[in-house]
């Protein structure tokens, strides 16, 4: 008897995106074990923080792909926020795949691949969503289906498999009443429910709150009636990505009788993708910067960008006074109609003081003013949803850790039959069921530091961040090929305090100490470099200890004469 023929089946290999907020990168394969083709759905980034020295942008780990991709047969963008399509102009060129996106998610990447020179390398087509203009990578049929978030465009997957159906779901929320298109897809998520579903992966970041995410049009009325009753200048800050608020920002301002400037790069270039697709048109006035000067201050509502405290962005630059035209004042109002991504709220809170400081009335999303809508499905909306396509098995995706058991209880406690929890780098069958792992592969981070990718375990953050805490040491010797010493040590201290605590100078101290040691070194052991570094060293460090309490890092340069 033969043996029996392996079994194709279709696995969801995340690299990036469960566990954690960002960074998504989802892998789904078909085939058996030997022979898998491969669909990437979205390439996103995660941004750096307080812990990561040097370094903004994050990316997943794409090793295990990367050399398989003669096997990838395409990239499905979702949608357009960073932590989506944020990786394509640092890794598509890398995989030789062609990217698949609606029109909004293709023109920002095309500029982001032209301003990093992969324009010719990478090809972006441009799909259009629904069931007449599904399409086929390899035996997979894949269909967009549109869905609402905070940006155009959004899109679930459907992909159609021989073993059966999965839904993807990206980024979404349920908005009957959506300020830009598209509208909810409830009738053709209807319809593909009654096809099957023998899969759900589903967006898990709201899945611990209760009740339905508020409309953007509740959005729009709350920010007309605060530009309207606003005494001075209005400031708003929003995601540059976030074309509705965009959108609701320029009427509520029409109505108020004044005129919208646009400050900050990113918002202006989402502005004119967001005029290519139709969804902002003429009556949508955007003036430049140069024209705040000249307008009065009850005419003038400024749409900037830093609304997560991003050092660069306009808003910030404004709150330290160091804008070049730009400036607010006692009087003037900022509107955060934003949430704060976690990690950010030390350098949002700075911009809000500062502008507290300087009398501007600082306004965020809170009972008494509703400046601003979750973008993801409560868990009201996930029991629509579910619904709605009547799913056999949930994955939860694209949460924390804490985030995704709780959809998948929530999940289990609304019928859904069976769910399965895995982790970035963990290989999971979901067709056909049961789903179980079936594998791991390496999976992780990768920093983006200047114009370099370096590793995030072993690479130069890790090295910064040590010196954030303890300062750096280096010391200069002087000595010729028989151990005489030929000349005074030189040192300097970086990020040391000046004084000890008995008033004496730092440097004197642990240059004293570099004397010391060498003093008392025979000249036969000073003849050899190594001793030397390591006993100067240690000294140094050990009167640092005793002074301060802390071990710098030290570096001991020998030069022979």
């Amino acid at each position: 008897m033969g043996k029996e023929p392996h079994k194709k089946d279709l696995v969801l290999l995340p690299l990036g995106g469960t566990g954690e907020i960002g960074m998504n990168m989802y892998l789904y394969g078909w085939g058996d074990a030997r022979a898998r083709q491969w669909i990437m759905v979205d390439c996103g980034v995660m941004f750096g923080d307080e812990s990561t020295p040097g370094v903004e942008v994050i990316l997943p780990d794409i090793s295990f792909i990367e050399e398989r991709k003669e096997q990838l047969l395409g990239i499905l963008i979702t949608h357009a926020h960073e932590d989506h399509i944020g990786a394509i102009p640092w890794l598509a060129h890398r995989l030789d795949a062609p990217v698949y996106a609606t029109k909004f998610a293709a023109l920002l990447m095309a500029n982001k691949l032209a301003e990093a020179g992969w324009e010719d390398e990478v090809t972006v087509n441009v799909i259009k969503p629904g069931p007449g203009h599904a399409f086929r990578l390899g035996e997979i049929e894949v269909e967009y289906v549109p869905v609402t978030h905070s940006l155009p465009e959004p899109n679930s997957l459907v992909l159609r498999t021989p073993a059966g159906v999965a839904v993807h779901t990206g980024d979404w929320k349920i908005d009957e009443t959506p300020i830009i298109p598209p509208a909810f897809s409830f009738e053709r998520l209807r319809q593909i429910g009654d096809e099957g579903v023998q899969a759900l992966i589903c967006d898990s970041t709201n899945a611990t709150r209760e009740g339905t995410s508020p409309s953007e049009r509740e959005v729009e009325a709350s920010l007309e009636k605060l530009i309207r009753e606003a005494r001075g200048r209005v400031a708003v800050t929003t995601f540059s990505s976030h074309v509705g608020r965009i959108k609701a920002v320029s009427e509520a301002a029409r109505a108020a009788g004044r005129e919208v400037i646009v400050a900050g790069y990113s918002m202006r270039r989402v502005i004119e993708a967001a005029r290519q697709c139709g969804l902002l048109d003429s009556s949508h006035a955007f003036l430049e910067e140069d024209a705040y000067g000249y307008l009065p201050r009850e005419r003038c509502v400024l749409l900037c960008t830093g609304s997560q405290g991003e050092a660069r962005a306009a808003l910030s630059r404004v709150a330290d006074d160091m804008h070049p035209r730009i400036t607010l004042e006692e009087g003037d109002m900022v509107i955060f109609s934003s949430f704060t991504i976690p990690g950010n709220e030390k350098s949002v809170g700075h911009i809000m003081n500062r502008l507290a400081a300087r009398g501007v009335d600082v306004i965020a999303n809170s009972k008494d003013h509703l400046v601003h809508t979750t973008g993801h499905p409560c868990r009201g909306d996930l029991a629509r949803y579910y619904e709605l396509i009547r799913p056999e098995r949930l994955i939860p995706m694209h949460g924390e850790m804490h985030h995704m058991l709780a959809h998948a209880e929530f999940a289990a406690e609304q019928g859904i039959k069976e769910t399965a929890m895995l982790a970035d780098g963990q290989m999971l069958r979901i067709l056909p069921g049961p789903a179980r792992v079936v594998g791991e592969v390496k999976s992780g981070r990768v920093f983006v530091d200047g114009r370099l990718l370096t590793a995030a375990g072993d690479g130069p953050v890790r090295a910064r961040r040590r010196l954030s805490f303890v300062g750096i040491v280096v010391v200069s010797l002087v000595l010729d090929g028989k151990g005489n010493v030929r000349g005074p040590a030189q040192l300097i201290a970086d990020g040391l305090p000046q004084f000890a605590a008995d008033g004496e100078v730092m440097e004197d101290i642990l240059l004293d100490a570099a004397d010391d040691a060498l003093d008392d070194m025979s000249r036969a052991r000073r003849r050899v470099d190594e001793a030397v570094i390591d006993t100067v060293r240690r000294a140094v460090r050990r009167a640092a200890v005793t002074e301060w309490g802390k071990k710098p890092v030290v570096h001991v340069m020998v030069q022979r004469v």
